[in-house]
């Protein structure tokens, strides 16, 4: 039955069978169970195409093809993908690839600051302030998305491990790059938000839905904790390698 609301973003179907499925197109067979999917440019497909990993699919869309890789790390399988930006083109993905295997995904991206912290810092969400509009397709309204606990001990063990000093943090996912308006970003940091981003909050949803468990580590990029004075900073560009290395590692610690 569906709920239904004035509102058409909050109302939810989670009876029916969707019309279209997410491996409609899928060609690859059955992915490994565990997956990196990243938001790091460039330096996913160098390290792909320099560990010899396989590109076993290639999702067509009409603005990029997104390469699938299956690579062999630490002794193990596992799915590597560099993501497109935003909640709807990233979910999209994220679906097709969790339907057609991964089921311990670990996400790694930049974000921005909305008080205080150094570029190139590392963060956990434990948490996500859904305000974008992707993940009220895959679960019904709420005001935030716990993420799962188990990644978010794995992603904090792996950092201990490493001597690597981090923080958790609530993240808030917005659709609008360009509406992080003054008085918007104000009001998430009173509500405990510390840092901003485009996905968390419906990757996190669509992988619940989906079954699958569902981490992400972030680092910081530019910063907002001025309003009145924007600061791109170098956009986190120092941490894309070592970002991706920590991944693999987490990936490798997801039993």
């Amino acid at each position: 039955m569906i709920i239904k609301n004035e509102i058409p973003l909050l109302e939810y179907d989670d009876t029916s069978s969707e019309v279209i499925s997410a491996d409609h197109e899928w060609t690859a067979g059955q992915l490994p169970e565990k997956c990196l999917f990243a938001f790091l440019g460039d330096v996913v497909h160098d390290y792909a195409n320099q560990h010899g990993a396989e590109v076993v699919e290639t999702i067509v869309t009409v603005s990029r093809d997104i390469k699938v890789y299956v690579l062999d790390s630490y002794g193990e399988k596992i799915c590597l993908v560099q993501s497109p930006t935003g909640s709807a083109s990233s979910t999209q993905v994220m679906d097709i690839l969790v339907t057609c295997g991964c089921k311990k995904v670990i996400a790694v991206g930049s974000c921005g600051v909305l008080k205080e912290i150094q570029e190139n810092a590392f963060l956990v969400p434990t948490k996500a302030l859904r305000a974008e509009g992707t993940s009220y397709h895959y679960l019904p309204a709420s005001r935030y998305i716990e993420l799962d606990e188990e990644p978010i001990s794995i992603i904090e063990e792996t950092f201990r491990q490493g001597g690597l000093p981090f923080e958790t943090c609530t993240t808030w996912t917005t659709d609008g790059f360009f509406r992080e308006t003054k008085d918007m970003v104000e009001y998430r940091l009173q509500e405990g938000c510390s840092v901003v981003e485009m996905e968390c909050s419906a990757l996190a949803a669509c992988c619940r839905k989906r079954g699958a468990q569902f981490g992400q580590f972030l680092f910081t990029a530019d910063s907002l904790a001025n309003v009145h004075e924007y600061d791109e900073r170098d956009f986190g560009k120092d941490s894309h390698e070592k970002a991706l290395l920590l991944g693999l590692e987490i990936v490798k610690n997801f039993t």
